[in-house]
């Protein structure tokens, strides 16, 4: 746990899932820099305050006086944000929480904006909220110097309106855009939808559809064409995990290669639930049960009750490359599978899961493989 310094108080605040062995802080120089300015140019948070993409809850812990809208696409932000809410004594009706699915507020009077890493995100929610500013809304975006580029002011100037940038602080920067309603923005770009490539199981030629923000939104990732191609071939009555589902082109291979599978679609960003239940829904017409569920993982899952986890785990969390997020992912698939049941995890060979697999499950096999990837499948005893 770390203590967010600012002069509207101190905070204590943690990521989520907490781990104490996490290096990272629930806070950066940007969420520092932001408060710091609306400070200090006295700005009026008495109206509508939305922040969007508060990774943490910094911001909106930090403004709670003022009941900000938070709206985030993460299920772990907003788990965040709660417990650090509770964690400072602050009411968790203090802010109102909405995701990048849910219908932004009718007038948006201060609107603050962490740079989220991905444009496309950024670009579909400045669409979703332009209609809600008007000429005198306030709006201050917030990230790393490394996070803003060119393209990033050109997406507020282009559905915003005019828009210039801070000097750098402790290597972070704000950006400041005047809303003009007249603006001529254009339709929003997102969702789009492709054809997936042949040669792929069960879903070879079908149509995918992606929300902003997913992971390879514009084509099918190496990775998960290769695990569709290698998918186990099973029948019956089945309880099927796709776990961190994406697009859900996965577990949509597993619904039409198994029509009797009940299959639950999980991820902890809300766009990509979107966008896995609309291509569930656009293939598939009758048979399979599906849930989409955000969530930390299988940490919900009631135990023994699932059959197979189909799993691409990512290997990136922000802007850090590292294994935590995989390493839950196969603790709680273990946990959740019944005796017999199976994990299939795709990744890079260098990430040398099959070592942690075989830690946990007590034994692990290659089912397929080639020179960049491999599919591993672990056993539960």
């Amino acid at each position: 746990m770390n203590r967010f310094t600012t002069s509207r108080g101190e905070f204590d605040l943690t990521r989520f899932p907490e781990d104490p062995r996490d290096p990272f802080r629930a806070w950066d120089a940007a969420d520092e820099y932001l408060l710091r300015h609306l400070d200090g140019e006295q700005t009026d948070l008495s109206g509508t305050v939305v922040v969007l993409g508060d990774r943490w809850g910094a911001l909106v812990t930090a403004l709670a006086d003022h009941r900000p809208v938070q709206i985030t696409d993460s299920f772990l932000g907003r788990q965040a944000t709660l417990a650090n809410l509770e964690r400072n004594k602050v009411a968790g009706d203090a802010i109102r929480l909405r995701t990048t699915r849910d219908a932004p507020p009718d007038r948006i009077d201060v609107l603050l904006i962490r740079v989220p890493k991905s444009l496309a995100l950024l670009e579909d929610q400045l669409h979703r909220l332009a209609p809600h500013v008007h000429s005198g809304t306030v709006v201050v975006g917030a990230g790393m110097v490394a996070e803003i580029h060119t393209s990033t002011l050109q997406l507020f100037e282009r559905i915003l309106g005019p828009t210039r940038t801070s000097l750098a602080a402790k290597k972070a920067r704000l950006i400041f855009c005047a809303p003009d309603p007249g603006l001529p923005r254009g339709d929003n770009p997102w969702p789009r939808s492709y054809p997936l490539p042949t040669g792929i199981g069960a879903v070879s030629g079908l149509t995918v559809t992606n929300h902003a923000g997913i992971f390879c939104a514009d084509r099918l990732d190496v990775g998960t064409r290769f695990l569709l191609r290698n998918l186990p071939r099973r029948r019956g009555p089945e309880h099927v995990v796709d776990l961190g589902c994406g697009n859900g082109v996965v577990g949509l291979a597993a619904a039409l290669g198994n029509p009797e599978a009940r299959v639950t679609f999980i991820d902890e960003s809300y766009q990509a639930l979107a966008s896995a239940e609309a291509t569930f829904r656009a293939n598939v017409t009758s048979g399979t049960t599906a849930e989409f569920l955000a969530a930390d993982g299988l940490s919900g899952m009631p135990a023994g009750t699932v059959d197979l986890v189909l799993n691409n785990p990512p290997f990136h969390t922000h802007r850090a490359t590292t294994d935590a997020t995989a390493w839950r992912m196969f603790n709680g698939s273990r946990a959740a599978l019944r005796r017999g049941g199976e994990l299939w995890v795709v990744g890079n060979r260098h990430l040398g899961y099959h070592a942690k697999l075989r830690r946990l499950f007590g034994n692990c096999e290659v089912a397929a493989s080639d020179p960049k990837f491999v599919v591993l499948r672990a056993v539960k005893r």
